[in-house]
């Protein structure tokens, strides 16, 4: 399998997108004004106490109160007490140190915990646990005790709290290791020094930029290249490589390329579909996704496609396409929480186990957490899959005041930034010097606005003129670029 990562950077933004054998599989969207928050450390102050959902509001700085359920508190504090009421631990007023696990998503405030954990290449530092694990997706019985004996050894050395072996940490050399660990403690080390001094609502810590975590968390053996076209961004992820995974420096690259790294492998296309409802399967079936608030559900229809043989074996390729199609749909979509799949009804038992286990097969290669129920008489799969940022649709997409939410359109900031990319794009194809940009009001005003001064950068680099005429009767999708 070829597999590779190319890193788009831009100052608004930074996009990851990862390629397996040519087809997109994941996207993760990063906006510098936007960024999430998932790993982030505060102080933050209780402002209310709630006995009857066994949690509490914390007010760590943000727009809205962050929420901290019981379950979340450090395992070392509820183990000392051993109460199962949150009044033992909380109080209003009460200055805690949490760490954010959740993005605020729709109308919910972020979600917190104690239990704080800083995460490596190799491991995951907990300083407030007491043991350590491996993880589970390391399944030699030989190498998880040999590193579970490592861990444990470098913490009952050092006497300091727990860790987690990560799945990169597999065959790794102890020493590697240790150094690893070694680094974990002296950055926590820094991090309670600035918890001893800060005040109140204040931020603490914050999780390395996209770029950099996509190296930490994304990278796995097997991945060919990874490619960025920034020369910053590239002389960062090989300054990083270097200290922490060496063996890897080779394979990032610098892209200098005429067209832009995402259309290598048409990306920007497969961002498109990935934002309609329905989506077509080779064979000539579909999938219908609609997301809502409470879950999203997934209706696979066989479309265009009648089989050859019977009912029966056309119900169950589709279903089986479905499978394969639904798993990187998850994946590219970022959809979370829970998920309800309408397979075609199957009168064979033997035809649903296969389909779920087809199903199962292709959700290992998620790094987010899933878990599926048995298919239903109906053809329903129930599953959910962890939620720890927004999805594509709401990175990209607003609700649409002209059909009162019942559909959505990009943002007027998504417009823009594609807008630079299509300017950057007819240059190099054409090699003009004046441009004439038509769009809709919201658009222009917000180019001439919020975005002037990076409007300014680009024609600078580019040694252009751009104009701009605002169309009354352009959506906000809605845009053209004229060669003058």
């Amino acid at each position: 399998m070829s597999e590779e990562i190319l890193i788009n950077v831009t100052p608004p933004e930074t996009r990851v997108a990862v390629v397996e054998n040519g087809v997109l599989q994941e996207l993760i969207i990063e906006r510098s004004r936007q960024r999430g928050l998932v790993g982030n450390i505060y102080k933050g102050e209780v402002c209310r106490v709630l006995p009857g959902m066994q949690a509490a509001f914390v007010d760590i700085g943000l727009s809205r109160a962050a929420f901290l359920h019981l379950s979340d508190l450090c395992s070392k504090d509820l183990e000392k007490k051993g109460s199962a009421n949150i009044e033992s631990y909380l109080h209003e007023g009460q200055h805690i140190v949490v760490q954010v696990t959740k993005d605020p998503i729709g109308t919910k405030g972020a979600r917190l915990t104690t239990e704080i954990s800083i995460p490596s290449r190799f491991q995951v530092y907990m300083p407030y646990a007491n043991n350590c694990g491996v993880s589970q997706r390391i399944e030699c019985d030989a190498e998880r005790a040999r590193l579970r004996a490592c861990l444990e050894s470098f913490r009952e050395k050092n006497q300091c709290g727990g860790f987690i072996a990560r799945t990169a940490a597999e065959c790794v050399e102890e020493a590697v290791l240790y150094s690893d660990m070694t680094f974990l403690l002296k950055l926590w080390t820094t991090i309670s020094e600035s918890i001893n001094s800060a005040q109140p609502k204040q931020f603490i810590h914050k999780d390395l930029p996209l770029s950099v975590r996509t190296l930490r968390d994304l990278y796995k053996e097997g991945i060919e290249r990874v490619r960025v076209d920034s020369k910053e961004t590239y002389l960062k992820l090989v300054e990083f490589a270097k200290i922490f995974v060496p063996d890897i420096v080779d394979v990032i690259e610098h892209y200098t390329g005429e067209c832009p790294v995402f259309d290598i492998y048409s990306v920007e296309e497969e961002i498109q579909r990935a934002l309609d409802r329905k989506v077509i399967l080779k064979s000539g079936g579909h999938l219908v996704f609609d997301q809502t608030e409470a879950m999203t559900t997934v209706d696979v229809n066989t479309g265009s496609y009648v089989g050859g043989r019977n009912l029966e074996e056309t119900i169950f390729k589709t279903n089986l396409e479905a499978a394969q199609t639904i798993s990187r749909q998850l994946r590219l979509r970022n959809l979370g929480g829970i998920i309800i799949i309408d397979f075609i009804d199957m009168q064979s038992h033997e035809h649903r186990k296969q389909v779920l286990q087809a199903l199962e097969r292709h959700l290992e290669k998620d790094n987010a957490k899933t878990k599926i129920t048995e298919v239903s008489t109906l053809g329903l799969v129930e599953m959910t899959r962890k939620r720890t940022r927004e999805s594509l649709e709401h990175i990209l997409c607003e609700p649409c005041s002209a059909c009162g939410g019942r559909g959505v359109l990009k943002t007027a900031e998504t417009v823009c930034l594609e807008i630079f990319r299509e300017i950057i794009r007819e240059v190099r194809q054409y090699k003009v010097r004046k441009l004439m940009v038509l769009a809709s009001i919201e658009v222009v005003e917000m180019l001439l606005d919020e975005e002037a001064d990076m409007l300014a950068e680009l024609e600078a680099f580019l040694n252009i003129q751009i104009k701009f005429r605002a169309e009354g009767e352009y959506n906000q999708e809605q845009y053209d670029v004229v060669l003058l």
